[in-house]
């Protein structure tokens, strides 16, 4: 915008530049064409009478006529021929009648012909003109008068003017551009920080504030109520959170009482009464876990508002340590729902395996806090150990690479429909695989919200076996 907004004043300033030049070098050209034309006409005019003279006969005024016509040759150097009706040569200075053009001139001339004077001089105009007048009265010439006029000493003198203006065109122009800069610097600089401020807003630094201090009126309103929409975004994500949380938390006391009376009512159950009790056993568990999502989506949600923001402090950690650390966690897990747990450094798209199951060979340093990753890698351990049948296998892999390092979870359960991939980052959103009713639908939200938070993200697609491949690419730490 701003290129262009230089561009049109810019433009606007050379037209005008150029509308006042143009028409002032034209006049100065015309004006010092005038005056050089009356001049050689007042030398002609002088000429043609001392001409007049001889040809009526008063041969006393010839010697006036050649001495004037050689003094004009020498101090002007310009040549001077005067011919009679019969072109015969009256007078010759620095001029003769078979030099170039002179004959179609002298034609002209006793035809009562007018001479062609240049209308202006330009600095270009140097080569010497013909001029000329009849001798006599009437239609009737008894000679001519021919003049050589050299227009160098007046193109000069356009010249010197001509440089003048455009010297003075060119520091008005640098004017306009230095004032075109100016403007476009104080009508866009408000412009460029709203742009900033709606880039921040949008990359999730809710509240994000600018100061605008000059720019035209107009765009200092609406930063003001950038800041004030920015502002109020911010309260409004708190506030959300802060209810979640809130929320949350203060269901998770009177929850806790439920479940204790609902255990406690455990041995004065009777046969005819144990199905509803399981139910409702169920329901408290299924609320619990719904209870730890929101509270975990309100966390990630709050992490990646700090980590867009820049209010987070920075953090590393060894991808391949955390993963292996949570490989060994959750093995137990896994022992008991009849999984077979495979972690080790490698990669699962055919690539070697780096090293035993656990080990790592090289570090792989990402820019994350080890909690986040570690609450990223459980979200997908859960999911594959919970989907996966009892007999087959969880695959946990963690490689460097040239587009960052990457942590894959592949299962052996029955994955995810390709219609539905796009849809299990919705947060509550469950799948009719087997195990997914014990899911509260917010664990894929929470690791998709933190690995986008910290520049990441979480790709889900079809394994080789048939189950679910979830890759987390992280960049490597810088």
């Amino acid at each position: 915008m701003r290129r262009r907004l230089l561009l049109v004043l810019s433009l606007f300033s050379l037209l005008t530049v150029a509308a006042f030049v143009a028409p002032l070098l034209d006049q100065r050209a015309t004006a010092r064409a005038q005056v050089w034309t009356l001049t050689r006409s007042d030398d002609l005019d002088r000429f043609v009478a001392l001409a007049a003279l001889v040809a009526g006969g008063d041969d006393t005024v010839r010697d006036d006529l050649d001495r004037g016509a050689r003094r004009h040759a020498e101090l002007y150097g310009e040549g001077v021929l005067v011919v009679d009706a019969q072109r015969r040569t009256v007078v010759s200075a620095g001029l003769g009648p078979g030099d170039p053009g002179v004959p179609a001139a002298l034609d002209a001339a006793l035809r009562n012909q007018p001479a062609d004077a240049p209308a202006r001089l330009t600095p270009f105009d140097r080569d010497p003109v013909l001029l000329w007048q009849p001798v006599g009265t009437g239609t009737r010439a008894d000679g001519a008068v021919l003049l050589r006029a050299d227009p160098s000493r007046a193109a000069s003198d356009v010249t010197v003017t001509w440089v003048l203006v455009l010297a003075g065109a060119l520091a008005a122009a640098a004017v306009f551009a230095a004032i075109a800069l100016l403007l476009a610097r104080w009508v866009l600089r408000p412009v460029g920080a709203l742009a900033r401020g709606v880039g921040a807003v949008a990359q999730g630094r809710a509240g994000e504030q600018i100061t605008v201090s000059d720019g035209p009126v107009e765009l200092r309103a609406l930063a003001e109520s950038f800041n004030r929409m920015s502002a109020s975004v911010r309260a409004g994500a708190e506030e959300q959170r802060r209810l979640v949380a809130d929320a949350s938390h203060q269901i998770r006391n009177p929850l806790a009482a439920l479940r204790l009376r609902a255990d406690g009512l455990d041995p004065h159950v009777g046969p005819g009464g144990r199905a509803a009790y399981d139910s409702t056993l169920g329901e408290v568990d299924r609320l619990e876990r719904l209870l730890d999502g929101m509270l975990g989506l309100a966390s990630a949600e709050a992490t990646a508002s700090a980590v867009a923001a820049g209010a987070a402090d920075p953090a590393r950690c060894d991808a391949g340590l955390v993963a292996a650390g949570r490989v060994d966690a959750w093995r137990p897990a896994a022992d008991a729902a009849g999984v077979v747990l495979d972690g080790r450094a490698g990669r699962l798209d055919g690539g070697p395996d780096d090293g035993p199951d656990g080990a790592v060979d090289d570090a792989v340093d990402v820019d994350w806090p080890d909690t986040d990753l570690e609450q990223v890698l459980d979200v997908l351990l859960d999911n594959a150990v919970r989907h996966t049948p009892a007999g087959t296998t969880v695959r946990v892999r963690w490689a460097g690479g040239p587009d960052g390092v990457t942590v894959s979870v592949a299962d052996d359960g029955p994955g995810i429909a390709g219609t539905d991939l796009g849809r299990a980052r919705e947060r509550f959103w469950q799948g009719a695989s087997p195990g997914a009713g014990g899911s509260s639908g917010l664990g894929l939200a929470i690791a998709d919200r933190l690995a986008a938070a910290h520049g990441g993200r979480l790709d889900l697609g079809p394994a080789a076996g048939g189950g679910l491949l979830a890759t987390l690419v992280l960049g490597r730490a810088r």
